[in-house]
């Protein structure tokens, strides 16, 4: 329960996991170096990965926990350090340097252009020996007069592992998605065999495997020990040019739609026992907090292991695994985060038919219900620099476990927000969301009595309601704008919940997109959304940053008449809308009348239906929703979105158009 001092909780120094006790640094518990998949592999990344100059990239790495990297050869271009100082640099922090990379056009060249582009080999060769690492990438050729020969590029592929062997080196041969000829990574292994030499083999990489609809299975015909390197992503699948599609918009595993873990399950199955590691470009990843960044990347690397760990093809204990997935059993109450000066929430809680029930004890947080939803409104000082007004500070996921599933939250490095009673007594223990709103598992249905150990009953107040039931339907939580991708890994490795797809709404000034995350039965519902440009001073911010509470309710018409007859209001919609509503759906006209008095819109896909309605905002931030899903709808009225943001719009103060005339 979030009896803590504000609407985020305070931290402990340490944290007590079943018989273990972790250490926090910050607010964030260290379990990286708990343990290792087997002896000898280990985690990586790659300095591309990550916004900054190549020291900021590698202190990012070693605080989240890495054990190497791969030195992007750009990065070491531009750094102003020597190899060895970068060398040392790696030593100082307790990484290993695990590759140089990329070294292109080394393949499929006429005799002149192989010389040169051995000399140019040769030259990395010695930066290799001044960083310490033994690996160089050699990507396939993308020359457009490259040689369609394999029995070319095994001669001078070999020719060059020769030079690298003479120096105790080795070449990780990998077939580029863009290539000229050797795009397939069963091209890239044929050619390596020709070659055969032993300090040649390859290197396989999700994105130049899976971007071309390649099946994976081949990798297990690969011996293990001629795959030298892995590199792991993911990507949402999109119809564009391979190049842009790799440059721009690869994202951590976990954040995409590939089988990662089924990739990665190939790569161990055919032996492979060097380092894992992840290489992503992506232009917002870029300008992102490389810390922050660094911390999800390597949240999304435990995450594929576990996934792996659980398919039961490895041995078991092979590789490292969290706690399962909490099966999660409904949202169980919201917290609002909400100022002393801001009464419209408990005037706008009481049009909807909540109480007032009770008082925490210790903090000033009210409990308000109705039906079966609690709402918590905390009205301590406001914390988060980024909210103004009221605003989503927490829920709770119900599980039977509430333990296991914080201790995989810990494990996958999630932020650990506790209340402040001391590391041997903290049972609420929440891990917080990338936008701050701390998540708590609870087992409070199964539990209703440790309310009464936290809250006092509200004056008055006997406890039960005579009122039409609501229920959480799911939570709407804004994200900023370089956190959108972190949230979906977040959400569906911490709390075991399913992405679905990405939707682009366009807003009155711009465009947002969202995306819904759930578990399987849809009692836990959350919605992500983010504006599309990155405009913190501009129109976007304040759609971007709305937080919403959704109700559903057994009779929507019922539920809007009563809010309106407590005194409450409802948002008002334009009436083009119904004019258009009545063309395109069944409704009588007495019927379409009472939906636009009451502020009601409609949504069907397929032979579901939705109805819906809408609070003013509370501020700049929040609102309300009320719905009533029929017929086994199982969407959230996107369609209507625009509408409900113009609307929105056109009754809040403080919120700009550029239209004055318009009434």
């Amino acid at each position: 329960m979030a009896d803590d001092d504000g609407p985020r909780p305070q931290y402990l120094p340490e944290l007590q996991i079943g018989d273990r006790y972790l250490p926090l640094v910050g607010k964030r518990v260290l379990t990286a170096r708990a343990g290792r998949y087997r002896p000898g592999m280990r985690r990586s990344i790659a300095t591309v990965s990550l916004s900054g100059t190549l020291n900021e990239k590698l202190t990012a790495v070693a605080n989240a926990g890495f054990d190497g990297v791969e030195i992007f050869d750009q990065d070491l271009l531009c750094s102003l350090w020597t190899p060895r100082r970068i060398r040392e640099r790696c030593k100082e922090l307790g990484l290993k340097i695990e590759m140089l990379q990329p070294f292109r056009d080394l393949e499929g060249m006429t005799e002149a252009q192989h010389a040169r582009a051995m000399r140019r080999f040769e030259g990395k060769l010695d930066i290799m020996a001044e960083l310490g690492t033994d690996l160089i990438l050699v990507c396939s050729s993308c020359q457009p007069d490259a040689i369609d020969d394999d029995g070319l590029s095994a001669e001078q592929l070999r020719k060059a592992a020769e030079l690298a062997h003479e120096r105790g080196m080795r070449i990780a041969f990998e077939a580029l998605a863009w290539a000229t000829h050797v795009w397939d990574y069963r091209r890239a292994w044929k050619i390596v065999r020709i070659a055969d030499h032993p300090a040649l083999g390859t290197c396989q990489d999700t994105f130049h495997v899976l971007s071309r609809r390649l099946d994976p299975w081949a990798i297990r015909d690969i011996p293990g020990e001629k795959i030298f390197f892995v590199q792991l992503s993911d990507a949402p699948e999109m119809a564009m040019d391979i190049l842009q599609w790799s440059r721009h918009y690869r994202v951590w595993p976990g954040q995409g739609s590939w089988d990662v873990a089924g990739f990665l399950e190939n790569c161990l199955v055919a032996g492979y026992t060097g380092p894992l590691s992840l290489e992503i470009f992506n232009t917002v990843f870029r300008r992102a907090d490389a810390e922050r960044n660094a911390r999800d990347a390597l949240r999304s690397l435990l995450y594929v292991e576990d996934a792996v760990a659980h398919r039961g093809t490895m041995p078991p204990g092979s590789l490292d695994s969290a706690p399962p997935e909490p099966q999660g059993t409904g949202l169980e109450f919201v917290e609002l985060g909400v100022p002393e000066q801001q009464p419209l929430t408990a005037a706008t809680l009481t049009a909807l038919g909540f109480r007032h029930t009770g008082n925490n004890r210790e903090k000033p947080i009210q409990l308000w219900e109705q039906g079966d939803a609690k709402i918590l409104v905390n009205t301590s000082p406001v914390g988060r620099d980024s909210q103004v007004g009221p605003h989503i500070a927490a829920l709770a996921v119900g599980t039977h476990d509430p333990s296991g599933a914080f201790e995989r939250g810990a494990y996958l490095h999630a932020t650990v927000a506790a209340p402040g009673r001391g590391p041997k007594d903290a049972p609420d223990t929440a891990i917080e969301a990338p936008d701050g709103t701390a998540v708590f598992f609870s087992r409070l249905v199964e539990e209703p009595e440790r309310w009464a150990v936290h809250y006092d009953r509200a004056s008055g107040e006997s406890g039960q309601q005579n009122d039409l039931d609501l229920h959480i339907d799911h939570v709407s939580l804004a994200q900023p704008f370089d956190q959108f991708e972190e949230a979906a890994l977040f959400f569906k490795s911490a709390l075991g919940l399913q992405t679905h797809e990405d939707i682009e709404i366009p807003a009155t000034y711009g465009l947002f997109r969202s995306r819904a995350v759930s578990n399987r039965d849809r009692s836990v519902r959350v919605i992500t959304t983010v504006a599309l440009l990155d405009d913190d001073a501009g129109a976007t911010e304040d759609e971007s940053r709305k937080n919403a509470v959704a109700f559903e309710v057994p009779d929507i018409f019922e539920a809007c008449e009563r809010v309106w007859a407590r005194g409450g209001e409802l948002l008002r919609i334009g009436h083009n809308y119904y004019v258009d509503l009545a063309t395109r759906a069944d409704f009588d006209a007495e019927t379409l009348e009472r939906m636009e008095r009451l502020g009601i819109l409609y949504d069907q896909i397929g032979s579901g239906k939705l109805l819906q309605a809408f609070t003013p905002m509370i501020g700049n931030r929040l609102f309300f929703e009320l719905c009533q899903r029929i017929d086994g709808y199982d969407s959230y009225g996107t369609a209507n979105a625009p509408v409900r943001i113009s609307a929105h719009r056109g009754v809040t103060p403080g919120l700009r158009t550029k239209a004055v005339d318009e009434d």
